[in-house]
């Protein structure tokens, strides 16, 4: 690694988003999505899936009560992923084994809206959570609470399956976003009790154990980064070092030797150093892809950074969807074989995108690379934003590029793939995922070191970087253009991403283009106008991707478009694309030039010309599907 390359992302404290486009989308999710997931975690919405969250805190804290009463309390069975009413006691957990992990996604999100948008209101409904949440917390700072419920004695017995370093990594990284946002202490000492707990239990000469489920390694970090307590990060690298050793721990435990390598799943196959493809659960790999990259930066390891490289290298450019989805098969909601990337068949879970954004921008922070800033904006405006409906109230869990609802009923195979957004999950993951992430967009905007402040997105906002202020004018969404407006503090250089979609650009100042960037010398006030052609085009992926021979995609901008029935009628797969369709726009819609075949009427016939129409392809961004109603789907188009 190259430290003069190092860089750090702005706080979110310092960024005012004004983006015309974005601010819409953090505007839905401070007035519609988080009041929304504060009802569905208390079990209030109608018609949704129960969540039981809030609950179980409940619980949980009568239990604490309790045990400090020196009462004697029950105990039920923690053997299962998931309980209900008709699996266990009523006094008992309910949800799912990581459900107090919807809660703390919940409270980040609120955190970072808060740092954006002060809300008294907003902020009292957190700290009564908080308070629910520190109240579930056992004296020596251990806090899950189907344990904490259900059977103390079981605690940090089953890492492997039930989630409890997974639920304290999102409880971290909770804290330290409310800690920021409010100046609040409360979460964020509970998260540092349960830390110091889990540096206690685990390492060389203790537990040498590590979660089923990453997202400590880069919880841990961000607590070292606040406190500079070493032993965070000391324990975030142990958890790193300790993945994938032989004889595998979770064997050991089980008192067994391993018959068969399954643990690809949770990419404890072999050591995070040795891996160079993505493998397994995709939101699992991911969190733990951010973690190495994190421990790799601040302990200067070459050896994990270089495995960083490998694995979004083999993501980018062999397992990646056009919209940014990646783990394509439902199997595992997994990363499968190089360029298997079905359509109807994608499983492309909202999380799995959201965590590779995470993972881009800690690449981003040890060196600048556009093909991984491209591959997080394709992420974030296609299959991030497709997540969730225009009213902020249902929610897609898997991003398939392709859809027919007849399919998705009768067709086993295609049952994960829903033709219209859900209004809550048992398994509730991927809603307060998408409210965190888009709450906080403009900490993926910018990085800065001494000498350089980069622009990796392109989102309007005003931000008070170390040694400039910088303003960015956005219609970059619309049009592709955007005015940066900077005043230094000293003599810096300004590096401003330029698009791979781009074909043509155009800046009003002179610069050197290196690597992706385009780099300007500011030493004094200045105003860049940048221009980015964003003409509609087609485009194909690699013909080892068997299901689109033959096939394109229709792009503008960052945006990737999509037919639907709704506008093209039944049967999207009769239509095919002029090889020179002249492209119109209508707003973000595009109209294209094309043909619908006739039908057939025989099952099978001798082959000849097909009979077809001239029409009218009417396209719409992907991320707006669904929106209509139960309708067909299809990004790729035959040409």
């Amino acid at each position: 690694m190259d430290k003069q390359k190092f860089s750090k992302h702005v706080e979110l404290k310092k960024i005012k988003i004004t983006d015309p486009f974005w601010l819409g989308e953090t505007e839905l999710v401070r007035k519609e999505v988080i009041p929304y997931q504060y009802e569905a975690l208390h079990d209030r919405i109608e018609g949704a899936d129960k969540s039981y969250a809030i609950e179980n805190f409940i619980k949980a804290g009568r239990v604490v009560s309790a045990l400090k009463n020196g009462e004697e309390v029950p105990v039920y069975p923690a053997d299962k992923w998931c309980y209900d009413d008709n699996n266990a006691h009523p006094d008992a957990f309910h949800g799912w084994v990581f459900q107090d992990s919807d809660v703390y996604k919940w409270l980040e999100a609120v955190a970072f809206s808060l740092s954006d948008c002060p809300d008294a209101e907003l902020e009292a409904k957190a700290d009564r959570v908080i308070d629910l949440v520190c109240g579930a917390q056992l004296e020596n700072g251990y806090l899950d609470t189907l344990y904490v419920i259900n059977n103390r004695s079981g605690i940090f017995s089953n890492l492997k399956d039930f989630h409890e370093l997974y639920c304290f990594g999102h409880l971290s990284e909770a804290a330290v976003a409310y800690y920021k946002a409010t100046g609040k202490r409360k979460l964020f000492d509970a998260a540092c009790r349960f830390a110091d707990l889990i540096c206690d239990t685990f390492g060389e000469d203790k537990i040498k154990g590590y979660g089923g489920h990453e997202i400590a390694e880069m919880a841990l970090v961000k607590l070292f980064d606040v406190t500079e307590n070493k032993k965070y990060l000391d324990a975030a690298e142990f958890f790193i070092n300790e993945r994938g050793k032989k004889p595998y721990y979770y064997d050991t435990v089980l008192g067994r030797e391993t018959v068969y390598d399954n643990y690809h799943y949770n990419q404890a196959h072999c050591e995070p150093r040795k891996q160079h493809e993505a493998v397994g659960h995709a939101v699992r790999g991911v969190y733990l892809y951010s973690g190495m990259a994190d421990v790799a930066k601040r302990c200067g390891d070459d050896e994990l950074y270089s495995a960083c490289k490998k694995l979004v290298e083999n993501i980018i450019d062999k397992k990646m969807y056009i919209t940014g989805g990646i783990g394509s098969t439902v199997d595992g909601e997994a990363f499968s074989f190089d360029y298997d990337l079905p359509n109807d068949l994608a499983y492309a879970e909202t999380c799995a995108s959201i965590g590779f954004v995470f993972f881009a921008r800690r690449m981003l922070e040890i060196a600048p690379d556009a093909d991984i800033a491209d591959a997080a904006e394709r992420a974030i405006y296609n299959t991030v934003l497709s997540g969730m409906a225009q009213d902020g109230k249902s929610f897609f869990y898997v991003n398939p590029l392709e859809v027919l609802p007849e399919a998705s009923h009768k067709d086993s195979r295609k049952r994960h793939v829903k033709p219209v957004r859900q209004k809550w999950f048992g398994c509730a993951c991927c809603p307060p995922n998408l409210a965190r992430l888009i709450s906080s967009i403009g900490e993926y905007c910018f990085t800065e070191n001494d000498e350089a402040l980069f622009v990796h997105q392109f989102i309007g906002c005003e931000a008070k970087a170390e040694n400039a202020d910088i303003k960015i004018s956005s219609t970059y969404a619309e049009n592709g253009r955007v005015t940066i407006e900077i005043r230094p503090e000293k003599e810096i250089t300004l590096a401003v991403r330029i698009p791979k979609w781009c074909g043509k650009y155009t800046f009003s100042l002179p610069c050197e283009v290196k690597d992706g960037y385009a780099y300007f010398r500011i030493s004094d006030e200045a105003t860049l106008e940048a221009e980015f052609d964003m003409q509609a085009k087609l485009i194909k992926c690699s013909n080892r991707v068997r299901e689109n021979t033959g096939k394109v995609a229709v792009v503008r901008g960052p945006f990737v478009y999509c037919a639907e029935e709704a506008d093209n009628g039944k049967n999207l797969q009769m239509l095919r694309i002029s090889k020179e369709p002249d492209f119109r726009c209508d707003g973000d819609t595009v109209i294209a030039d094309g043909f619908r075949e006739k039908e057939d009427g025989a099952l099978y016939s001798e082959w000849s010309e097909a009979e077809e129409t001239p029409v009218q392809i009417k396209l719409i961004p992907y991320y707006k599907w669904g929106n209509r109603g139960e309708n067909e789907m299809c990004v790729y188009i035959r040409i």
